[in-house]
């Protein structure tokens, strides 16, 4: 891939099919959603918006640049989740943040799809081997490389 618009548009689709997947997980396979998923949904969609705001400008390194650190902050939310996920007696479960983001104005207009009411321990059943939010952390390590790639290479 050649273009830096290509592979950011590729990304902002790959971004927008994982929001697809946690709503399907969510509403077809019943897995809540606990704190740390709802995060990471917005970071995906930051990620996506961001690399279609930088396709569509005259300077597409903006968006990579906006969209490398929504990834690096989804790699940091991947990792606590993957922390407690490693530790069961630490939890997230309800607390101030879960309050706070079922407040927040998207959570009140699209509950189906940013409120959190699940436990960050319930990840679910492995899926191919790994848990969802191992996915979600290798998603956004490779969306991280694909945009700082797109960030570092140089215009012809």
């Amino acid at each position: 891939m050649k273009n830096s618009r290509t592979v950011l548009l590729l990304i902002a689709a790959l971004c927008f099919l994982m929001l697809g997947v946690a709503m399907y997980l969510q509403h077809a396979m019943n897995m809540a959603p606990c704190p740390l998923c709802v995060i990471q949904r917005y970071l995906f969609l930051a990620i996506g918006i961001a690399c279609l705001a930088g396709a569509a400008a005259k300077r597409p390194k903006i968006g990579a640049g906006i969209g490398v650190l929504a990834a690096l902050g989804g790699m940091g939310v991947g990792a606590k989740h993957l922390y407690v996920l490693a530790n069961p007696g630490f939890s997230c479960g309800i607390d101030p943040v879960e309050t706070a983001l079922n407040k927040i104005f998207t959570a009140q207009v699209m509950p189906f799809m940013f409120e959190s009411y699940g436990a960050c321990e319930n990840a679910g059943e492995p899926f191919f081997g790994l848990s969802i939010p191992q996915w979600a952390f290798i998603w956004f390590a490779i969306f991280a490389i694909g945009l700082l790639w797109t960030l570092l290479r140089r215009q012809k």
